[in-house]
């Protein structure tokens, strides 16, 4: 039993001393101005680095690789067809349809699909 503890307490002892030295370690002592500015080819850049992202365009990619994940999952229950229940791959293949419609569905009315206002 006390040799448990005495394991424990050499794995926490010496877990909390190499992370100690590693914070202690990888902390930047030199702050450079040209090593902290963007780097753009070799020159100086003419703008800023942080340009206005379109929350619009991010919302129809999302919204896409979510559909497109659906129809890649969608693909497979044709080949299923085959080996299975024709009544249980009906049932599965319509739940799964009728989410993929009321998610559709659930972005068009909160007008997520709409490009311009």
């Amino acid at each position: 039993m006390w040799m448990s503890y005495l394991i424990a307490f050499i794995i926490m002892s010496l877990s909390t001393i190499v992370m100690t030295l590693a914070s202690s370690l990888s902390k930047k002592s030199i702050n450079d101005r040209e090593k902290n500015s963007p780097f753009e080819c070799g020159f100086d850049p003419k703008s800023s680095a942080r340009l206005p992202f379109s929350l619009r365009f991010f919302l129809i990619a999302v919204i896409f690789l979510i559909f497109d994940v659906e129809i890649a999952l969608l693909l497979p229950v044709i080949i299923i067809m085959q080996w299975s229940n024709l009544f249980s791959w009906s049932i599965v293949s319509m739940f799964f349809l009728m989410i993929l419609l009321v998610g559709l569905f659930h972005e068009w009315n909160q007008g997520a699909l709409e490009w311009a206002n």
